[in-house]
């Protein structure tokens, strides 16, 4: 098998990981020295059990981020997760691949959003308040439209 029919191989089976065990997330974070008194927080994540460790590194080197502890439900909750926050990993390395390997799940539609607000954000878009309202509205409709996501539109004053 060829190098190349290996690294297709391998970028496959990743975006199939992720299609099953990752994220693309906005978060939205109270700060109270930027304009608009919130900001716009991309992150990849992708979750593996520690004893698969190597496959999370395997994506790191890959895709960038760091490798840390998940939010453990209990003591028993050995998850790792890889974050990308990066902007410039996200607009690199992140949204290449995955336009590239494309996700067959609903995460689809939820990476199309994250790619533009991230693409957005490099263009400064979030600095005006138009643009900064239009992308926070992108990000509560991701991942089913919040469906874990604490209820932040109420508090949210812009």
């Amino acid at each position: 098998m060829s190098a190349e029919n290996q690294q297709e191989r391998l970028d496959s089976y990743i975006a199939g990981y992720v299609d099953g065990e990752g994220s693309f997330h906005v978060a939205i974070q109270k700060v109270a020295h930027v304009k608009f008194g919130y900001q716009l927080l991309p992150e990849f994540h992708v979750s593996q059990r520690s004893d698969y460790a190597k496959f999370l590194k395997m994506i790191q080197r890959k895709l960038g981020g760091y490798i840390k502890a998940n939010h453990a439900k209990s003591e028993l909750d050995k998850n790792l997760v890889l974050v990308v926050r990066d902007r410039q990993d996200l607009l690199t390395k992140v949204i290449p691949f995955f336009e590239k390997n494309l996700l067959f799940s609903p995460k689809q539609k939820d990476f199309m959003k994250f790619a533009l607000i991230i693409r957005a954000m490099d263009k400064k878009v979030h600095f005006e308040k138009k643009g900064f309202v239009r992308l926070l509205r992108i990000a509560l409709s991701m991942n089913r439209n919040g469906l874990y996501r604490k209820d932040i539109t109420r508090k949210i004053r812009i």
